[in-house]
């Protein structure tokens, strides 16, 4: 068996051009959808993601802004500058690039975000809405996995879904709404014993732990899914995922690949959300 690579960057495109269509729309009406993403610092790999993302509003005609600010920003100033988004009402979604530097508070940082703005979907009213199968903002790793996985025709009622990672960024969430889509899910962690032997019995295999390589081909069932959201840089400057992709290929049904896999989804579900507050927005004003 070799495995179907499930392309993210395809699946993206198409989701983007439907989101343009929307913004297109929306427009018409009168409103664009606005997304500010606030930086504090100068992490080179948080510059590069928020690239992708600027990238990705302005494809489909979100209007994007970045509010960058020096590390000396105190958690205060950054709490304000929230809350003036908060009430501004050109901005749909507000986004807080982390990791955060060490003497701010990222839990008063995601709590300050308003819900109806909070378009990462880690506020906690938006966390109790998903694990409740509520509408809401969906964390965007998460529901671009599931996106990824429905659009493949990929069977969810009843399988046995096996989460390598409990990260409230990833590995909590995309479990939840693999149970709201009616699997049975299992989470595995650091500290899970025999790993190996729970890996094989999953249909599908969601591997978020950030380690090169962690899992062959000798821990997947044959004609597994499985799902690759690790991206790691080897020492050759080459990025990989936590599955060895040469050897899953040979066992699963299907794979995502590390890049162009998961990535692409992630950004574009962002938008997607963006583009839900804007309609939102809309429809209180009709009421």
């Amino acid at each position: 068996m070799t495995a179907e690579i499930i392309n993210g960057k395809e699946v993206a495109k198409n989701k983007r051009e439907e989101l343009g269509n929307e913004v297109a729309k929306l427009t018409q009406q009168g409103l664009t959808p606005g997304l500010v993403v606030i930086l504090v610092g100068n992490d080179p790999a948080s510059l590069s993601y928020i690239r992708g993302k600027q990238k990705a509003a302005e494809e489909i005609g979100v209007h994007f802004k970045l509010e960058h600010f020096e590390e000396t920003l105190s958690e205060t100033e950054l709490l304000d500058v929230i809350e003036n988004y908060n009430q501004d009402s050109r901005f749909h979604g507000i986004l807080v690039q982390l990791p955060l530097p060490k003497h701010i508070n990222e839990t008063a940082v995601i709590e300050k975000i308003s819900p109806e703005k909070d378009v990462d979907g880690f506020h906690p009213v938006n966390v109790g809405r998903m694990l409740t199968g509520q509408d809401t903002f969906l964390p965007c790793t998460p529901a671009g996995i599931v996106e990824l996985l429905k659009i493949t025709n990929v069977e969810l009622t009843g399988k046995h879904v096996v989460v390598i990672g409990r990260s409230n960024l990833v590995g909590k969430p995309v479990g939840q709404l693999l149970l709201n889509e009616n699997a049975t899910v299992t989470y595995c962690h650091s500290r899970t014993k025999n790993l190996s032997e729970l890996t094989k019995q999953a249909d599908i295999l969601i591997v978020a732990v950030g380690r090169a390589n962690f899992i062959g081909g000798k821990d997947i069932k044959e004609g597994a899914v499985v799902i690759d959201v690790g991206v790691n840089r080897l020492e050759n400057g080459k990025l990989c995922g936590d599955v060895h992709f040469d050897e899953a290929k040979e066992v699963a049904s299907y794979l995502t690949p590390v890049p162009g896999g998961v990535g692409p989804m992630t950004i574009t579900m962002l938008a997607h959300n963006t583009v839900k507050s804007a309609k939102q927005t809309l429809q209180k004003s009709h009421v």
